[in-house]
């Protein structure tokens, strides 16, 4: 479960961005756990009294053990254009990802094509096209190294079911923590070691260029470790 409500980062009359806490669901599912979403609108109906539900809408998620950046929409304007950005590739994401083994290049691109088992909520990447798989691209490079484990920044090129999980352990550098696609042990906090860092994108009703970025968790010793030695660079 998720230690601590959302950050907000950046807000205005149209967009609400925030830093998501791993543990915590961007929506609702099964499990019936508060999300990001509903904690968001109550943040709105407490900052502007509204007297109603506040609108929200939501044109990204990132996954429950994911922490990092989420980018949500405070009016309907917004959500119809930002949908359609992210449906055009038009948004820049930025990730950190913390993993064990160090990649054989220090910097790649990377294509699989993704094969989605809902019933298992898992992707399994192959090397060629295969029966209803879909095109996965991804771009990373070593940020740095510590003693056990190196920090990659990812750059995500299309928005495939659990991409970067997939991917990277494909190339036999899981992230830490992700049982799921191979790392040895679970995190004590059920997260992982993976980050939404960053987007970049024109605003969809100023046009400015925003770029905005969340902060690594900060009580979680090897992102501390990362980020003292990344200002020490």
């Amino acid at each position: 479960m998720a230690k601590n409500k959302f950050q907000v980062l950046f807000e205005d009359n149209h967009l609400l961005a925030v830093n998501k806490p791993s543990g915590m669901l961007t929506q609702g599912d099964k499990t019936k756990d508060t999300p990001l979403n509903d904690l968001a609108k109550e943040y709105l109906v407490e900052k502007y009294q509204k007297s109603g539900e506040a609108y929200l809408g939501v044109p990204h998620r990132i996954d429950r053990p994911t922490s990092g950046l989420v980018l949500l929409s405070k009016t309907s304007k917004a959500l119809v254009r930002l949908n359609k950005m992210f449906q055009d590739k038009e948004i820049q994401k930025t990730y950190w990802a913390v993993v064990k083994n160090k990649p054989a290049k220090s910097e790649d691109t990377l294509i699989h094509f993704l094969v989605r088992n809902p019933q298992k909520n898992k992707s399994t990447a192959h090397k060629n096209e295969v029966p209803n798989s879909k095109r996965a691209e991804l771009s990373y490079r070593v940020l740095l190294s510590l003693d056990n484990y190196h920090l990659l920044v990812v750059y995500p090129k299309t928005g495939r079911h659990h991409q970067i999980r997939s991917q990277l352990s494909a190339i036999g550098c899981s992230i830490k923590g992700d049982v799921k696609y191979g790392f040895d042990r679970t995190n004590s906090d059920a997260s992982i070691h993976l980050h939404a860092r960053s987007i970049q994108f024109i605003h969809p009703v100023s046009k400015e260029e925003q770029k905005i970025s969340a902060p690594a968790p900060v009580d979680d010793p090897v992102w501390k470790a990362c980020m003292k030695k990344l200002k020490g660079a």
